[in-house]
């Protein structure tokens, strides 16, 4: 097998499995584990996964964020609840920023049901989504493509945010604590800040397991934004700060049950 190819399956399984084994890979692949801590190193080297002791993981770390192939798998319903809520804040006519993230997808495909709109964007799951929506104007941001995050990024992203300005940016986060709002990539991190920038109101959307965590590169302080859609209470510190800052809290509610179908009906 080619390197090439043995490297791209490592990656794949831990999109499906979220961790590897170092003697599990060397058995699989029939090499040496020297030769797998070579592979590792490199996919770590370009920031596809992270090592652990005996492996490598997929899991977020204060410097790593996991591949987007993997985050769109975890925690569905969650990211259903927290789009739902956002969509409380869009109204027909409305000039719509979503950023890249697997949350931010999830919003990007709801808001097809609300028109006319316009949705900016350097999401690629969310242009996969609307480019075909009626009533949606679709403007996607322009720049390099990164497979890890699905989405655009670089000075072309940023110049193009410079000319834009839209009613509402949703930017969602991996790491929120009381220091602010946090980002494992300095890349994503300029293209958030210039969404931010181009919009008069701006709400974040955190995973409550988030709460507490911090990441490598700060994004803002909590007053920079107008609104947090979460799905559980922030503890009473995180409470406190958010009020401080004036910042309006919304816990998404539970989904509403789907319709029984009618084979389903006692």
């Amino acid at each position: 097998m080619k390197r090439d190819t043995r490297r791209q399956q490592i990656i794949d399984l831990l999109v499906d499995r979220g961790a590897v084994d170092v003697e599990d890979l060397a058995r699989r692949f029939a090499v040496s584990k020297m030769t797998v801590h070579r592979d590792l190193d490199e996919l770590e080297g370009m920031g596809l996964l992270r090592k652990v002791r005996g492996g490598a993981s997929m899991e977020a770390s204060a410097q790593f964020e996991s591949d987007f192939r993997y985050r769109e798998r975890q925690g569905l319903d969650t990211k259903q609840r927290l789009a739902r809520a956002a969509m409380e804040l869009v109204a027909p006519g409305m000039s719509v920023i979503v950023n890249d993230g697997s949350t931010a997808a999830v919003l990007g495909a709801m808001l097809a049901e609300i028109r006319p709109l316009t949705v900016i964007t350097n999401n690629q799951a969310v242009i996969d989504a609307l480019r075909n929506a009626p009533g949606i104007t679709l403007v996607a941001l322009g720049g390099v493509y990164s497979a890890k995050f699905n989405g655009y990024f670089g000075l072309m992203t940023e110049d193009s945010l410079a000319r834009l300005r839209a009613d509402i940016a949703f930017v969602s986060s991996p790491a929120l604590d009381l220091a602010g709002v946090h980002h494992m990539d300095a890349q994503v991190i300029r293209s958030k800040r210039g969404m931010m920038a181009a919009a008069t109101r701006r709400c974040l959307m955190v995973n409550h397991g988030r709460f507490g965590h911090g990441a490598l590169y700060r994004l803002s302080g909590l007053d920079a934004f107008d609104t947090l859609i979460t799905d559980a209470a922030p503890p009473p510190d995180l409470r406190a700060a958010l009020d401080g800052a004036g910042v309006a809290l919304t816990v998404a509610p539970p989904l509403a049950p789907s319709a029984p179908t009618e084979e389903n009906t006692p």
